[in-house]
């Protein structure tokens, strides 16, 4: 089932969504503010989130720009405020779509599916294959030469966030946030422990090919 964050601080409006949101078959985590949401975003990664701008703790675009440090999720913000400039703001911080209140129900399932559809299609093979090893991430195995490689939990996340964002920069912060948390976003020490063991596994060279250090900013998988 897919999973929905919707983050509005009007219980009527959270309530009017949930129950249309789950009578369309999706999943749905609410919060009232930006530090659950983003609270609930890390400890249950959901596929979209809809999101209020004018929330109690913080505005809407500084939720955005904190998500996006460490997630690609579809956003698709609502709010009251009609001008252009907000749009713009939310827009510029990372979200994907906006849509102004008052909405209806049927325009909302519409651009969140197409939000939806848009990051299927986004979405690497699940089968990625290099010279030296190969990926599979439906069935979260990697093998080289033909033989299972053994990957800690936390080595495997690491390769699959770097393996979904082939010849992309992925920065120190995106990758431990994604993989240990916001709150590890400077222990940059971890990333080097861990990717010197996985090199070691699944790199044949010495220099590697495939897991690239981009010097005090972050990695790059080349396939």
């Amino acid at each position: 089932m897919t999973a929905v964050l919707v983050v509005d601080d009007d219980t009527y409006l959270l309530r009017a969504l949930r129950i249309t949101l789950q009578a369309h078959g999706y999943d749905v985590v609410a919060a009232p503010d930006g530090r659950s949401a983003l609270l609930a975003a890390q400890q249950q990664p959901p596929a979209l989130v809809i999101l209020d701008l004018g929330l109690p703790d913080m505005d809407g675009s500084a939720v955005i720009r904190k998500l996006r440090g460490w997630s690609s999720v579809p956003i698709l913000v609502l709010s009251a405020r009609h001008g252009s400039e907000d749009k713009v703001q939310a827009l510029d911080a990372g979200a994907d779509d906006y849509l102004t209140k008052p909405f209806g129900l049927d325009e909302l399932l519409a651009r969140l599916r197409a939000l939806l559809r848009r990051s299927a299609e986004a979405e690497p093979p699940a089968l990625i294959t290099t010279e030296a090893f190969t990926v599979d991430l439906g069935k979260r195995r990697v093998l080289r030469d033909g033989q299972d490689i053994r990957l800690t939990p936390t080595e495997w996340k690491m390769l699959e966030v770097l393996v979904r964002n082939p010849e992309k920069l992925v920065t120190q912060q995106q990758l431990l946030s994604e993989v240990w948390g916001p709150a590890y976003a400077k222990e940059t020490n971890y990333l080097r422990v861990y990717m010197a063991q996985l090199r070691r596994k699944l790199e044949p060279e010495a220099t590697p090919r495939h897991l690239i250090t981009e010097a005090g900013i972050g990695y790059r998988f080349l396939p």
